[in-house]
């Protein structure tokens, strides 16, 4: 299926489109799968003791982020927002139970999944033979979890048409010859 000439894709797909065409090496498509939500966990972590108190509740960074990075997601599409919204919030339950660990384990916990993940990253884009979206537009540090909600969706057979539709932009996925 291909996108028609007159036809504008939406914000999601032109989002998903543009941070695919970094990502189509199957392998490198593959850490990401295990990158990606090592990243966001550990950001999550790292936010989750830094926060103000307001009139006795501690309001912590990690909430803040994590509920603006889900209306970010639910704004681009209903569905894809909420499978990113439920993602977010299980690990952001995850993440404030590691918080409550001594400060030495939660700083260990936080930086640990964020620099294991971004060394996973940085092999699946050796094998990509590309740099990370990230690299020449901010915004793909927020489309990466969606890349790979999405990714996880069309490996079950799910979201067809937009799995369609973000390859007729940024082409099929392969593996990389070296």
């Amino acid at each position: 299926m291909s996108i028609s000439t007159t036809e504008t894709p939406s914000a999601l797909v032109r989002a998903l489109a543009n941070y695919a065409g970094y990502h189509r090496d199957k392998r490198n498509i593959l850490t990401h799968f295990f990158g990606v939500p090592l990243i966001v966990l550990g950001v999550q972590v790292l936010l989750a003791r830094v926060g103000i108190g307001v009139g006795g509740v501690f309001l912590s960074l990690m909430w803040l982020a994590t509920a603006l990075a889900c209306l970010y997601y639910l704004k681009l599409e209903l569905a894809m927002g909420t499978v990113m919204t439920v993602s977010l919030l299980l690990m952001a339950w995850a993440a404030q139970a590691l918080s409550l660990t001594a400060p030495y384990a939660w700083l260990i916990w936080g930086a640990g999944l964020f620099v294991v993940g971004w060394v996973i990253q940085f092999i699946g884009h050796y094998y990509e033979g590309k740099k990370p979206a990230f690299v020449d537009d901010l915004i793909g540090l927020a489309i990466g979890p969606l890349f790979v909600a999405a990714e996880l969706l069309f490996l079950c057979g799910l979201r067809r048409d937009l799995e369609a539709q973000i390859v007729a932009i940024a082409g099929e996925t392969r593996i990389r010859q070296f």
